[in-house]
């Protein structure tokens, strides 16, 4: 018996949109990554790009749980020696609650060149309901925020 391995001709891509409002950050995360990744599909293949597209809406409504808001900061650099730039969670959510969402994302998803193609080209993420993928009829995925069950 030999391992099945996914191929290209199988693979089948849809689209999910995810509502954001009120859910917790990283647990909604974590299911947009598996989404992405395709683990919610019994062709699941490590090394092959299974998933699906998502598109989040109403990233500025996502919720962080404890004292996150104050305490968690994103870090950058500028390039030069001793110019490192930390941002508060509370204006990151103010200014770009999309990057937000896509760094806790990003954070899940193996650093390969897979996982970056799977970010740049399946995710995408939005601060407001509107979104300009209806053409792409997608499918709307709803799960529990506190207990990580799909419906």
């Amino acid at each position: 018996m030999s391992t099945y391995t996914a191929t290209p001709k199988d693979i089948e891509h849809r689209w999910f949109i995810v509502d954001a409002d009120g859910m917790v950050l990283g647990r909604l995360a974590t299911e947009i990554v598996r989404i992405l990744r395709g683990k919610h599909k019994p062709m699941y293949t490590p090394h092959m790009d299974t998933g699906d597209n998502v598109i989040v809406i109403n990233a500025s409504k996502v919720k962080l749980t404890g004292r996150k808001m104050e305490q968690k900061r994103y870090f950058t650099h500028t390039g030069y020696m001793g110019h490192e730039r930390f941002t508060p969670a509370a204006s990151m959510l103010a200014k770009h609650p999309e990057r937000m969402i896509e760094k806790a994302v990003y954070g899940m998803l193996p650093k390969s060149a897979l996982g970056r193609q799977q970010l740049r080209r399946k995710l995408r993420v939005y601060a407001t309901a509107n979104h300009p993928h209806v053409a792409q009829q997608p499918g709307v995925l709803t799960f529990n925020a506190r207990t990580n069950e799909t419906k």
